[in-house]
């Protein structure tokens, strides 16, 4: 079943366009890749990056908020890198290029997931206290790609590297792998002092 990657904001996608054409920004960028790739770059699959929060106020109840527009950047058959935007006041930004194990990841994950039978909308979720970062599959197709927290039944992918004990490239249920992300997050209890 396709994946139904949700449109990105336009400013975002002329932010990464403008980039590109930028041969400063290719330069300075640390990505080899990137700046040795040959013919046109073009950005492509734009994916919503969420970052998953704890809120400390109602309980520890989990919230996601949207952090930016990554797109993986195609030089002939393959991607060659990743280019990320951030919110401004303005609308969207142009944020920097990357490659790395990620990059590989992703495009591993998507394919993975391409093969379900179900549809969804693919997007990131990103753990930072845990330095993981997941392929988000959320169940509704229709959903505004900017907001809304994991549905039970959505799957999470984790992409290499994973955190030690969580398997990359894996697909888990989200109300599965949240008690595992919750209790990697909460803090250890305090050792009482000696009196």
């Amino acid at each position: 079943m396709p994946l139904h990657v949700p449109p990105a904001p336009a400013p975002a996608l002329l932010s990464i366009v403008t980039a590109l054409g930028s041969p400063t920004a290719v330069r300075e960028a640390r990505t080899p890749s990137l700046k040795s790739a040959q013919g046109p770059l073009t950005p492509e699959l734009p994916l919503p990056v969420h970052l998953l929060e704890r809120d400390t106020h109602r309980g520890g109840t989990p919230r996601t908020r949207l952090t930016g527009w990554r797109f993986l950047i195609r030089g002939g058959e393959r991607a060659v890198a990743a280019a990320d935007t951030a919110p401004t006041a303005d609308g969207w930004a142009f944020s920097h290029f990357f490659e790395g194990p990620y990059l590989a990841s992703t495009e591993r994950a998507l394919r993975q997931a391409e093969a379900l039978t179900t549809p969804y909308q693919p997007r990131l979720l990103s753990v930072p206290e845990l330095y993981m970062l997941t392929l988000w599959l959320h169940g509704d197709v229709t959903a505004d790609a900017a907001s809304g927290l994991p549905a039970p039944g959505d799957l999470l992918v984790p992409l290499a590297p994973a955190p030690p004990g969580i398997a990359a490239h894996r697909p888990h249920r989200f109300g599965e792998l949240l008690p595992v992300i919750s209790l990697r997050l909460t803090p250890p209890p305090l050792l009482k002092t000696p009196a």
